[in-house]
């Protein structure tokens, strides 16, 4: 009897790199998302595809029509993809577990960990190298019964140039980077208005690299497989999601990330993000994600699929940790994220490696596939739904 299983957020690069990979495998991959127009729906590894109140807008009527799926179809496995559907299911993963495989951590710790301030001080407590951070400079200008936590310095204390972050975000929302040190006050205040008390940090230079360390944990918090990348293009160009990945060997970050996590005792899957700083080649922590991230199909590709072995997980197959794989790989976001590095990259034709070198023999593609087309229709419906749908937009920066 085929394994079943469903998957959450039918609009993402990630949701359809899970259902590709268990779909090659003969795995039945049921699809879930609000809206018909996304990619995941477009491929033909999806053999289910079920509408569902949106997370976010109607998140009880979500919960509601999850359980009475998963009570009723009886999944090998769950897989929770965006943060919104995450949060959502571990709040009753107590009940959702009773019917279907689900490993994730507690809700207590994703909460912890989206909190830059909470995770930044953790991570220093237990000898993670992170930038120089300020939680709160005291001369904002607090509203009545503001918090935020200690540790502030006057604004004219800071050197600059540093990073404006929130605490709790995705991707390039709410980041201001700010140069000049007559500015800094007002960039604070413009971005604790929307995100409240946001942290200030230093600034780490380019040069020395950006590093993803993605890693399964078990139940009892033991490595299961572990995951190097190096971004190669992001957008936006100052930072964000991937456009172009190549897996490597960094013992380093994988040590600093591995001991991250253990040190939290994390369950499921993670990716810690690493900057290397030029100046004393040390990576410095950036964030942890909770969930599985946009360039996933690099160690699919790489040899490390995590989502089939999740479902060996939650088969009850035992099997050694997997910490090794092919090294040089490549994967590529073209559709729309490699071109919008393009477009907005002042040496755009001279990038390294060069833009237009689309077919390399070890470069695969998050969305283009010759084996599966037609998921590049779904993409472009959604990209096009940035344009009028409200809920869409608020993902364009994020991935």
């Amino acid at each position: 009897m085929k394994m079943r299983v469903l998957v959450t957020d039918g609009h993402f690069r990630k949701t359809l790199a899970v259902v590709r990979s268990l779909g090659r495998r003969g795995v039945k991959v049921t699809v879930g998302e609000r809206t018909f127009l996304n990619t995941s729906f477009f491929s033909k590894y999806c053999k289910r595809r079920i509408l569902y109140p949106s997370p976010r807008r109607h998140p009880d009527q979500f919960i509601d029509f999850l359980l009475r799926e998963v009570k009723k179809n009886r999944y090998d496995c769950l897989f929770p993809m965006e943060e919104e559907t995450l949060l959502l299911i571990a709040k009753y993963q107590s009940d959702i577990s009773k019917y279907t495989y689900l490993l994730i951590p507690d809700l207590p710790k994703i909460e912890f960990v989206r909190d830059k301030g909470n995770l930044i001080r953790f991570a220093e407590s237990h000898g993670i190298p992170v930038p120089k951070t300020y939680y709160r400079p005291p001369t904002l200008t607090l509203p009545p019964g503001g918090g935020g936590g200690g540790g502030g310095v006057n604004f004219s204390d800071i050197p600059v140039p540093v990073v404006i972050k929130p605490r709790i975000s995705s991707g390039s929302f709410g980041i201001a980077y700010v140069r000049k040190k007559e500015t800094l006050a007002s960039s604070y205040q413009r971005v604790h208005e929307q995100y409240p008390f946001p942290l200030i940090q230093e600034y780490i230079p380019d040069g020395g690299g950006t590093f993803g360390l993605s890693a399964l944990f078990d139940e009892s918090t033991n490595v299961k497989a572990a995951f190097v990348h190096k971004k190669l293009r992001m957008f936006p160009v100052q930072g964000g999601p991937s456009t172009l990945r190549e897996g490597v060997e960094h013992p380093r970050v994988m040590e600093l990330g591995l001991s991250l996590l253990k040190a939290l005792n994390w369950v499921g899957i993670a990716m810690v993000e690493f900057k290397v700083d030029p100046r004393d080649g040390v990576p410095k922590l950036m964030e942890v994600n909770p969930r599985f991230w946009g360039s996933l199909q690099l160690a699919i590709f790489s040899g490390v699929d995590f989502p089939y072995l999740i479902l060996k997980m939650a088969k009850g197959e035992n099997f050694k940790p997997l910490l090794h794989y092919e090294t040089g790989k490549r994967c590529r976001w073209l559709f729309f994220g490699d071109i919008l590095h393009f477009v907005n990259h002042p040496e755009r034709f001279h990038l390294q490696p060069p833009f237009f070198r689309f077919f390399e023999p070890n470069t695969c593609d998050d969305i283009l596939s010759g084996d599966d087309p037609l998921p590049l229709l779904g993409a472009t419906a959604t990209f096009f739904t940035f344009l009028y749908d409200p809920e869409m937009k608020r993902f364009l920066e994020r991935r």
